[in-house]
């Protein structure tokens, strides 16, 4: 009768590690689980906030250009003059060509 409870104890020992073994490797993987999701929440907040970014960044640049102060048309002008002066060639069409 004693080495029947002996076995009984060690089958109970046995099934009890498996158990916590399995319990172990469902936290582990509930760990991982969590990681990757707040990986991936992370990655999704910054493409958020880069799109975000980007668009009011593009509706600040529409509304100055649409604007109609006397400092914005002064720079637009300016910034014509400039670009027209880089389209003109550098020297005279009737000049000798550089040696």
């Amino acid at each position: 009768m004693n080495a029947k409870d002996s076995l009984r104890k060690w089958i109970w020992l046995f099934l009890g590690s498996i158990a916590a073994l399995q319990f172990y490797f469902v936290r582990e993987l509930l760990a991982a689980f969590a990681l990757f999701a707040l990986g991936f929440v992370v990655i999704g907040l910054c493409l958020a906030t880069f799109y975000l970014l980007q668009k009011s960044w593009e509706a600040g640049v529409g509304r100055v250009a649409a604007s109609q102060n006397a400092w914005i048309l002064a720079a637009r002008r300016g910034v014509a003059t400039v670009e027209e002066w880089g389209r003109r060639p550098i020297r005279r069409p009737d000049s000798e060509p550089a040696h």
